[in-house]
């Protein structure tokens, strides 16, 4: 070999080994998949997830990312084949992201992504023609450090509008379902809280999208901050109508999608502020929002001020479960009615049904009532607790508050740290557990997103005929009397409240009577012409009946001829007229005979009534014979 060759190349091999050698050590590969469809083509184009697409992917490859596959407007064939090739490019990678922009439903409790070439005629298509969320969670499943799904995909579902169910208790929720991932290292982010809509915005980018691109890609900046973040700037843009909510938990480690960059060694390091690391673990279990975030919260940290800020959290939680549970409770009952009153059982086993699903709705109520007790304390006592801490913000420790100010952060971490003193804490505690809470809290708000569910609840079960708009007119008004009246309930028809749409959503049928007009019957939830076959017509009762034939019927008139009234209303000739008879004359009234005279050897006489001639032969003059008067 050529030694000018050789020392050439030692020399590459060194710079490459130098150049390995000083990589940070947090240099880790990185791969997302962006996938945003509009052009549906089965129903309305959406205006946004194309545009949301490409600027979440472009934000991902300025962050560095070693791959960002992005897509947009796949059908169903396309979209599980670049699954299958992102699951690959994720098994050697340390951080996996998957971006989806687009329609979404839920069907019985499982979470599915339309393609834009989906029909979705009947509930059942939505296994054939969609994919379900699962498929994705299994694409980013062989990343090792962190495994991140984001979901714009809450919009208001046309598809369920005109999909036609093949079985009634088959449930179609609004948005998505709650979910609990699984796999551990794993975050399920939602544009809009499960069982609620997102908005598209007035923009190019819907809203959840604009503050997502603002916050993800923040070097440095947790995964869970940073969606703390997502979540207060999309509260504030759309008047708290959407609130942004994640799924899953991460350990104790910060996760950011983009590291920090380095930073000089400073000459001295302020003493850690044990608060505020009892604060940061606070915030943490508040962004997870579950019940062993905040027992595992309360494990660490049994007292103080964070701690009774936890329990009232756990309290908040517990009346949830307490909700849910009845609310399910209250479901079985009404079927379980239901279906004996269907099947009709004997009077008693009825009534105890009735009685059943009457203590349940109660309970649920009950429990309905007391979540929005321990929300509206919840929520007075984080208010306080942003109002003391925002003063201490201007003093310089660090403030980690429940909105997640990014400039309060950046304000706080620039200070020195300076702990609260425990009497300002003990009066605080003192604060939050007493006193009754403030009127603002306890009012009742009906928002625009209420009366659009509960105006969906009424169209789906058939008690609505028009759109769900989200205004409570007179229309709606009605229909939620005409569900009081079918469903046996009081609730009041002028507002939509949170108990009415519970009620509602019991309902796993048609509550209100579809009702046609004559020449049409109910067919599902549409009304169809009725045909009647060959040789059938429909009548008054709305009911196909066969035509009878006409059959000549026999006259019977006196000697054959027509009858008198016949005669004179038609002439013998058509060209003659008619005249009319006159009158007839009186007769005198005589003896009554037969007309007839019979002679004999004694002479002749008239034949009495009743009696005729009958010729013997001969003569009567010579006595033999001739006409005898015989009378039976």
């Amino acid at each position: 070999m050529n030694t000018h060759r050789y020392l050439k190349l030692r020399k590459i091999f060194l710079a490459a080994a130098l150049l390995l050698m000083c990589q940070p050590a947090w240099a880790e590969k990185r791969v997302a998949l962006v996938l945003g469809n509009s052009a549906y083509q089965n129903v309305a184009q959406l205006p946004n997830p194309v545009s949301d697409g490409a600027i979440i992917a472009a934000k991902l490859k300025e962050a560095g990312f070693d791959v960002v596959d992005s897509r947009h407007d796949l059908p169903a064939a396309e979209t599980r084949r670049a699954l299958r090739d992102f699951a690959d490019r994720s098994r050697d990678a340390d951080i996996a992201v998957v971006y989806y922009a687009g329609h979404g439903m839920e069907v019985d409790g499982t979470n599915y992504l339309i393609p834009v070439d989906a029909k979705l005629e009947r509930d059942t298509d939505v296994y054939d023609e969609a994919f379900s969320l699962d498929r994705v969670l299994l694409a980013i499943e062989p990343a090792k450090r962190l495994r991140l799904v984001i979901l714009d995909a809450c919009r208001d579902n046309p598809f369920s509008k005109s999909m036609k169910r093949t079985l009634a208790s088959r449930a179609i929720g609004q948005g998505l379902a709650k979910i609990e991932p699984s796999s551990p290292n794993m975050l399920i982010a939602y544009s809009a809280k499960a069982g609620s809509t997102a908005a598209d915005g007035d923009g190019k980018n819907s809203p959840f999208t604009v503050a997502l691109s603002k916050y993800l890609t923040e070097p440095g900046l947790d995964v869970r901050r940073a969606f703390g973040f997502v979540r207060d700037d999309v509260l504030k843009n759309t008047s708290n109508r959407q609130e942004p909510f994640v799924y899953g938990s991460l350990g104790g480690e910060d996760v950011p999608l983009v590291p920090a960059p380095a930073k000089a060694a400073a000459p001295s390091t302020p003493a850690p502020n044990p608060q505020a690391e009892v604060r940061r673990d606070y915030e943490l279990a508040l962004q997870v929002g579950n019940r062993d975030a905040m027992s595992a919260f309360l494990a660490q940290y049994p007292n103080g001020f964070y701690a009774n800020l936890a329990k009232i959290q756990l309290g908040k939680l517990a009346a949830e479960e307490a909700r849910l549970a009845a609310t399910e409770k209250a479901r079985l009952a009404e079927q379980e009615r239901a279906r004996l009153a269907a099947e009709g059982t004997q009077k008693a086993q009825l009534k105890a049904a009735e009685a059943d699903a009457k203590a349940a709705e109660q309970a649920r109520i009950a429990a309905e009532k007391a979540k929005q007790v321990a929300q509206e304390k919840a929520a007075e006592a984080e208010r306080k607790r942003v109002a003391t801490e925002t003063p201490a913000a201007d003093k310089g420790p660090e403030i980690i508050t429940a909105a997640g100010n990014p400039a309060s952060d950046r304000a706080a971490a620039s200070t020195p740290a300076a702990e609260k003193p425990q009497t300002e804490k003990a009066v605080n505690v003192a604060a939050l557990s007493s006193g009754p809470p403030p009127a603002e809290l306890t009012k009742p708000v009906q928002t625009a997103d209420l009366t659009k569910s509960v105006q969906t609840e009424l169209r789906r079960v058939g008690c609505l005929s028009g759109d769900a708009n989200g205004e409570w007119n007179a229309a709606s008004q009605r229909s939620m009397a005409l569900f009081n009246r079918n469903a046996k309930t009081k609730f009041d028809a002028k507002v939509a409240s949170v108990d009415a749409l519970d009620a509602i959503k019991l309902k796993p049928a048609r509550v209100c009577p579809l009702i046609c007009q004559h020449g049409f019957e109910a067919d599902g939830d549409h009304c169809s012409k009725i045909v009647c076959g060959e040789g059938s017509f429909l009548n008054d009762n709305n009911e196909c009946e066969k035509r009878r034939e006409k059959t000549p019927t026999a006259r019977r008139d006196r000697d054959g001829r027509p009858d008198r009234s016949e005669r004179l209303a038609r002439p013998e000739r058509l060209d003659l007229p008619v005249r009319p008879r006159p009158a007839p004359e009186a007769r005198v009234s005589r003896p009554q005979a037969s007309g007839q005279i019979v002679c004999d050897a004694g002479g002749c006489r008239p034949v009495r009534h009743g009696c005729r001639i009958d010729y013997q032969g001969g003569s009567p003059r010579n006595g033999s014979g001739g006409n005898v008067e015989v009378c039976n």
